[in-house]
């Protein structure tokens, strides 16, 4: 059965393990915490013996079919687990795993986790793990939804908070669950019980918000101008440079301007995206952003990068920050460049 991490909580506490469960996540601490969940319940169930698989591309899949079916020296149970870095177990690993889930080893709980998930992932060996055990596809929390995931997080440990102090919470953590847990840890272990307000937790949270060069270049091309600012302007106070950041940023840049020509020459863009070597879960923010300009406001944004090149090589005079800023807004609006 398909169950959301509150109800596999409550499964896990009123039901015996099943045969096969299947944790689904892109978000590694949803992963992480869900996993412990499980496994301290076997522990409890006495599945004390634990195998690990990891899939790789030469994974051997008759490997996890010996250790399902071979007896225990130590243990009458035992948990197995596999873990899936891409989500795809492949061909016959999903005809393995469809196999094991509809005629299950005694004694033997299979414990699957992959850690990127998607609808697309959902096919035949997911849908007979989800007849015979449980299914918990986890989804990341939307920005919307992470000053709620906070409160409940603070509260669990025993912590309060204003709803200031959860929204510069969930400002300073940028999404990063990883990050918000560790602060909210580090608060618990430090201020057990405490109640804070958005001035004592700015004195006592590190900022964890997740700033890279290629976060940026996302937040740009997503035409979110403030939130690409700002992890620029997170970056710099990182001590990052112009010229180190730049060549990223222009790449970006002239793929958009070499797509935004064919597209005005009604060329085949999608073949133009292939031939770029752009990853097709990146294709979509090229087309939003290639949609709020012209073929000249991408060349533009182009010239710009080598005025900024020569400026941060001190081959022309000016700011290069302020620069790069005008460069990043232009990539976020590039109808709004100005001339």
């Amino acid at each position: 059965m398909t169950l959301s991490p509150a109800q596999l909580e409550q499964r896990l506490v009123r039901d015996a393990l099943p045969p096969v469960v299947l944790l689904a996540s892109g978000e590694p601490l949803l992963l992480l915490e869900a996993g412990d969940a499980v496994r301290r319940r076997a522990r409890e169930a006495g599945y004390a013996e634990r195998t690990v698989f990891d899939v790789d591309a030469g994974f051997d899949w008759s490997e996890l079919g010996s250790g399902l079916a071979s007896l225990s020296l130590f243990a009458s149970r035992r948990l197995i687990e596999l873990r899936l870095p891409t989500g795809r177990p492949g061909k016959e690993g999903g005809e393995m795993l469809a196999a094991m889930a509809r005629q299950p080893a005694p004694d033997v709980v299979l414990l699957i986790q992959a850690a990127q998930w998607s609808r697309a992932h959902e096919t035949a060996w997911v849908k007979a793990i989800d007849q015979a055990g449980w299914f918990v596809p986890m989804w990341p929390v939307k920005p919307a939804e992470l000053p709620a995931w906070i409160g409940r997080r603070l509260a669990a440990r025993g912590l309060g908070a204003d709803a200031g102090a959860v929204a510069l919470l969930a400002e300073r953590v940028e999404g990063n669950l990883l990050a918000a847990a560790q602060e909210i840890d580090k608060l618990a272990l430090l201020h057990p019980g405490a109640r804070f307000d958005a001035a004592a937790l700015r004195a006592l949270v590190a900022d964890s918000a997740r700033h890279d060069v290629f976060g940026l270049t996302e937040a740009a091309l997503a035409g979110d101008a403030t939130h690409a600012l700002r992890i620029l302007d997170g970056l710099r106070g990182e001590g990052a440079q112009v010229p180190a950041l730049l060549p990223w940023v222009a790449s970006q840049v002239g793929i958009l301007a070499r797509l935004a020509g064919v597209q005005a020459r009604g060329g085949n863009l999608a073949a133009a995206m292939q031939a770029a070597g752009l990853w097709q879960s990146k294709e979509q923010s090229f087309r939003r952003a290639l949609a709020r300009g012209s073929a000249t406001d991408f060349a533009r944004l182009l010239a710009a990068c080598g005025r900024l090149d020569r400026l941060s090589k001190g081959r022309e005079t000016g700011d290069p920050w302020r620069e790069m800023e005008r460069l990043i807004a232009g990539i976020a609006a590039p109808g709004a460049l100005p001339a």
